[in-house]
């Protein structure tokens, strides 16, 4: 079956031609007959399953058969998705629809600036993808009316019920016309999504592509049984191996300490979470989109939405806390009929719960004791040539409060900025032929290796340091934060396991 054949418009079918996708998925093939006949339509599908297009096709065609134009303020289509992220690639995988069919977008999320979004809202859009809390702001100054909206779209709607999200959802979607048609989206339907069902959606047709807890076929799971000290040096064998990685922490600071420790170890690594900012974020997953950095250390922020090809292995560094969230975060593998492979670590006081995890996400995972990173079993599952490069990524990353940049080693300048006090923040053993500049109140000292003697200049004191190696350099700017990295070692205020 092709997507012509489900009714989707011809000239719709050969952008999807033009990317290679012809065969339709099967949540695609389920909900695209009744989505493009015009019914409200309640589909559920595990991540990677193809939602995106089931519901991205339905409203181009809607939107370019009806042939109104855009007004100032008021939207003809509404996309509600849980994450900036999530927006940013729905939005993605939408231009090539909607430059097909005349259409205007803009995405509206929090973290970045509003006048851009003002001025697009103000000049007229057909559709707006956003997160609920920036698009609330900008219905209350009177900048976005969604009194004209034709479809209203809910992706990813059981995550919008995790993260607190359903109350600003409902007050959204009161101001959508009942006329209107809506589809909802969402890995699992339970009790908070009845209530949206029941509340908005007209007689609507329910299609489940899968089991809620299947695991996909092609989708291999592992747990590694280990000691705490073997956490590190097992993740950076694994992640040394050839292709993109994603390993998940419980919490946003465990996800900053890992990944400057595999950096200082020598993988090529970014930090997605909610301490970055907005521009950090979208910079550090470009990176690791591009493959500048093959490895991606993430909180459950990325578990929902992140669309990178080709990731072939996932591992949870701290086993999540329930098993809709391992399944989520197990989806960024094993996409469009590919492999991959799932990694659990688990120490000596995680063995129940992580046997009560899997037994409720319905997986049989294979475990393997493990004493070190000479395992067998690794290879096994990340097979290849290991390679590390010095220094792990050379990034430039301004940081938002309270959040610290990527480490940085290698040649070349390297800058860390800080805005406000806060924080030590210490790298050792960079080596550069360039300078290194620190910016912010307090006192700034380096003794590290310099082939120049750098320098280092700061709001307050600042001692130069010589050209020697194996020292020790280190900034100062207010409280403590992070970690103090030492001849190669690195002493970090939290373990990526623990966290605060």
């Amino acid at each position: 079956m092709n997507f012509a054949a489900l009714g989707v418009p011809s000239s719709l079918a050969q952008i999807l031609e033009q990317q290679g996708i012809t065969t339709p998925t099967p949540i695609q093939a389920a909900t695209l007959p009744d989505s493009l006949a015009g019914r409200d339509v309640l589909g559920r599908g595990r991540t990677g399953s193809g939602k995106t297009y089931a519901f991205l096709l339905p409203l181009v065609a809607r939107l370019d058969a009806s042939k109104l134009p855009a007004m100032p303020r008021k939207p003809r289509a509404l996309i509600l998705a849980p994450t900036r992220e999530l927006v940013g690639q729905i939005h993605a995988a939408l231009q090539p629809l909607a430059r097909a069919a005349g259409l205007s977008t803009v995405v509206v999320y929090g973290g970045v600036g509003q006048n851009p979004q003002v001025t697009a809202l103000k000049k007229g859009v057909d559709i707006v993808i956003a997160c609920p809390g920036r698009l609330e702001d900008l219905m209350g100054q009177g900048y976005a009316d969604l009194s004209a909206v034709e479809i209203t779209i809910l992706d990813e709607a059981d995550h919008m019920a995790d993260l607190g999200f359903l109350p600003g959802v409902r007050r959204i979607m009161d101001k959508t016309p009942q006329s209107g048609q809506r589809l909802l989206f969402s890995a699992t339907l339970d009790k908070a999504i009845d209530v949206l069902v029941k509340r908005f959606l007209t007689n609507p047709v329910t299609h489940e592509a899968d089991s809620a807890q299947s695991p996909v076929a092609t989708m291999h799971h592992h747990v590694l049984h280990l000691s705490r000290e073997q956490r590190v040096p097992v993740l950076v064998d694994l992640t040394s191996a050839p292709g993109r990685t994603v390993v998940f922490t419980r919490t946003k600071y465990g996800a900053k300490a890992l990944a400057r420790q595999l950096n200082k170890s020598g993988v090529p690594s970014v930090e997605l979470h909610g301490n970055l900012s907005q521009n950090a974020r979208t910079r550090n997953m470009e990176a690791f989109h591009a493959g500048t950095a093959t490895t991606l250390v993430a909180t459950d922020i990325a578990a929902r939405g992140i669309h990178v090809d080709d990731v072939a292995l996932v591992v949870h560094a701290d086993p999540p806390v329930e098993h809709k969230a391992y399944l989520h975060r197990s989806g960024r593998t094993a996409r469009a009929g590919n492999e991959g492979t799932v990694i659990t670590l688990m120490t000596d006081e995680q063995v129940r719960d992580v046997r009560d995890l899997t037994r409720q996400a319905g997986i049989k995972p294979v475990t393997t004791k493990v004493t070190g990173p000479d395992h067998p079993v690794l290879v096994q599952l990340a097979p290849g040539e290991r390679t590390l490069v010095p220094g792990g990524l050379v990034v430039e990353t301004p940081t938002g409060a309270g959040a610290q940049g990527a480490h940085a080693g290698g040649g070349g300048r390297n800058r860390n900025r800080r805005r406000g006090g806060g924080g030590q923040s210490a790298q050792g053993g960079g080596q550069g032929g360039g300078r290194s500049r620190g910016q912010g109140g307090g006192q700034s000292s380096q003794g590290g290796q310099s082939a120049q003697g750098g320098q280092r200049r700061s709001g307050g004191q600042a001692s130069q340091g010589q050209p020697q190696g194996g020292g020790q350099r280190r900034r100062r700017s207010g409280g403590q934060a992070g970690g103090a990295s030492q001849g190669g070692r690195t002493h970090s205020a939290s373990s990526f396991s623990r966290g605060r």
